[in-house]
């Protein structure tokens, strides 16, 4: 599923699509289409959306379905989605997190953060590639508040 397009300050244009990619679920930018290298970026409210549209149109694999489509169902409170909301886990020996940060207005970007030991948490220029329930995981922790 996908939604969009949304325009770039420089007169470009992109998509953001929900998909399902070996071993899990894959939320990234096309432009021109091609998969761009970054951590998508998209209005809050059409986030919500695309869960919708995934969830309605049994996209994926049922537990996966059920555990995003979770996420419409929760009551959102006041300052629900203010800030950045994540889901750690590891990678390797690295610890590791797929964040639901606030940008501009009622834009979010949805990326996954690697602790490196001497430099700290830096953001993975790449679309996030993980199982369904970590995403459930960072978008409950964020529309939840």
């Amino acid at each position: 599923m996908s939604t969009g397009p949304y325009q770039r300050e420089d007169g470009g244009s992109y998509e953001v699509r929900l998909e399902r990619v070996p071993g899990g679920v894959r939320l990234a930018q096309w432009s021109g289409g091609r998969l761009e290298r970054r951590a998508p970026e998209l209005p809050a409210a059409d986030l919500l959306t695309l869960i919708a549209a995934v969830a309605e149109r049994d996209l994926l694999p049922a537990r996966d379905s059920e555990v995003l489509a979770e996420i419409l169902r929760i009551e959102r409170r006041g300052g629900a989605g203010d800030g950045v909301a994540g889901s750690p886990g590891l990678s390797g020996d690295l610890r590791e997190e797929l964040r639901v940060e606030r940008r501009d207005g009622d834009r979010v970007r949805v990326g996954r953060w690697l602790l490196y030991p001497s430099r700290g948490w830096e953001l993975q220029d790449a679309p996030p590639m993980l199982p369904a329930a970590r995403y459930a995981e960072a978008f409950r922790a964020f529309f939840a508040g």
